[in-house]
């Protein structure tokens, strides 16, 4: 079996509250060095054989991510 990772990220000029939340929250655990927060999500999809990258980017494409307002990056896992 072959492990192919998807992280979506909103894109940069997207609010993200979820990541400003975590951010706010931060300096009541004693971290103040930490700038900004992004949240996002990780997939994994495990194929049958070898890893088809073109076959997992267009799951990303289609059903994974928002590509209006994500972004994604696929890769190999080992």
């Amino acid at each position: 079996m072959a492990r192919v990772v998807v992280d979506v990220m909103l894109k940069p000029e997207i609010l993200d509250p979820q990541g400003q939340a975590v951010a706010n929250a931060l300096p009541r655990l004693g971290v103040n060095d930490v700038a900004s927060v992004r949240i996002g999500r990780r997939v994994e999809i495990e194929f049958a054989g070898e890893a088809d990258l073109d076959r997992a980017k267009e799951i990303a494409d289609k059903l994974l991510a928002n590509p209006v307002i994500e972004d994604y990056a696929v890769r190999v896992e080992a």
